[in-house]
């Protein structure tokens, strides 16, 4: 019997080197992290790649153990032409709902760039700028600037998780990174939202009736989703 094919994304080049022979330079693989969690903000990263690059083992982030994904970030931010990572707070994702406060982040993102992008690949969605650009479903399985730039926003945001963890700590922000594992959940019903967790998310939401808001804290109707 014939095996059947494959349908498994390969992580290359190839669009990268098709668009440098219609003349573009300054391709920019722009991915983001961190909007499917309760807490915090969700980060963007944007990278240029020069051809021959030389990096290998670039695929998406969360096919990729931390310890590689550490290594990989120090390669990417030593050979990349340009890289930047933006975030979007928590009150933006409450003010204007998460998937433009995603579009926010990859264009503070591409605008912090110290090259110009001039083509912007982008993880399924398009940026808010007037720069050519393409959207990708699964780009960051089948583009190694995308895959570069979803490993810097993944990094980025575990380690500003950490940091986090030392101000809250009974939330264990440093094991789950803010999504909503059971230990996460746990500590929302017995300790209650912080002002970084998102108020628009369920079950942050469905907590904040019954209690108290803390300082600073906008409850969903305030945040007018």
């Amino acid at each position: 019997m014939k095996s059947r094919p494959t349908t498994r994304c390969r992580c290359d080049g190839r669009i990268e080197r098709e668009l440098r022979r219609q003349g573009y330079r300054a391709i920019a693989g722009v991915d983001e992290a961190g909007r499917g969690t309760l807490f915090g903000p969700v980060f963007a990263a944007a990278v240029i790649l020069p051809p021959g690059h030389g990096i290998r083992g670039l695929r998406d982030s969360k096919e990729l153990l931390p310890a590689s994904r550490q290594e990989l970030a120090s390669e990417i931010r030593s050979n990349s032409v340009a890289w930047a990572v933006a975030q979007a707070s928590s009150e933006e994702i409450d003010r204007i709902n998460i998937l433009q406060a995603s579009r926010l982040a990859m264009k503070r993102a591409v605008m912090t760039l110290s090259t110009s992008a001039d083509f912007l690949l982008v993880d399924a969605i398009s940026v808010d700028l007037e720069v050519p650009q393409r959207g990708l479903i699964k780009g960051d399985a089948r583009v190694q600037s995308i895959a570069a730039a979803s490993i810097l926003a993944k990094v980025h945001r575990d380690a500003c998780m950490v940091e986090w963890d030392s101000v809250y700590p009974q939330y264990g922000l440093a094991r789950h990174k803010g999504y909503g594992t059971p230990e996460h959940l746990e500590a929302l019903e017995r300790f209650g939202p912080t002002p970084q967790h998102r108020a628009t998310f369920e079950p942050v939401r469905r907590l904040l009736a019954p209690r108290q808001l803390p300082i600073g804290f906008a409850s969903a109707a305030e945040v007018g989703r």
